[in-house]
């Protein structure tokens, strides 16, 4: 199994993912700027959208899409409850907090970071966002985790998009649910372990 990944990008989470379901990979880095494989293979010739993450499968088929992939990582092992069972309303929970950390969170801080977004836009973006970071830190209040007391792949997403608020300056500090949140999650081993790979790739 592959993952294509670019470091600091949204692919953490389903590199996290990985590690967290202790299933054996190969991460493979394809840096969004230059889209150049280590071994020099153009990355559009593997995906034709040219972002990240991509995970291949080892009969080849390909996955697309950091909230897909976390679910399908998580379903291999089902021993580490990583994600609730499919069908039950705890799983459409977990689709929920994936489906809105996708569009309100992570493709909300997309703007911060397109140095050709007006100052007014970016102004108008950091306010939405702390206002929808301000909702999940409500969320959290009196829990460990977004779905309660046991970590899921969702957790793992928040923690990644929001590592990239101090880069946009997006002031998340006065969040202390949201902080904390981001605290434990950072400390899981299988969390460190995807950081520490990612930051042996990063570009210079």
């Amino acid at each position: 199994m592959k993952l294509y990944y670019s470091p600091g990008a949204c692919s953490l989470s389903p590199h996290i993912a990985l590690h967290e379901a202790g299933i054996a990979h190969e991460a493979i880095p394809a840096p969004t700027k230059t889209h150049q494989l280590p071994d020099g293979t153009d990355y559009y010739t593997i995906n034709p959208l040219g972002y990240v993450p991509l995970l291949e499968l080892d009969d080849g088929t390909r996955l697309r899409e950091a909230a897909v992939i976390v679910q399908y990582v998580a379903d291999l092992a089902p021993q580490k409850n990583l994600a609730p069972a499919a069908g039950t309303l705890a799983r459409y929970r977990l689709q929920e907090w994936l489906n809105f950390i996708a569009t309100e969170l992570h493709k909300g801080t997309g703007p911060l970071f397109n140095p050709a977004t007006p100052d007014e836009m970016k102004k108008a973006a950091r306010e939405k966002l702390l206002s929808r970071y301000t909702w999940v830190d409500g969320q959290l209040a009196g829990k460990q985790h977004l779905g309660g007391d046991h970590f899921s792949v969702a957790d793992g997403y928040l923690f990644t998009v929001m590592t990239w608020a101090p880069k946009v300056g997006l002031d998340l500090g006065s969040l202390a649910n949201l902080q904390a949140h981001h605290q434990r999650v950072g400390a899981r081993p299988a969390v460190q372990a995807a950081l520490q790979m990612e930051k042996q790739n990063a570009p210079a």
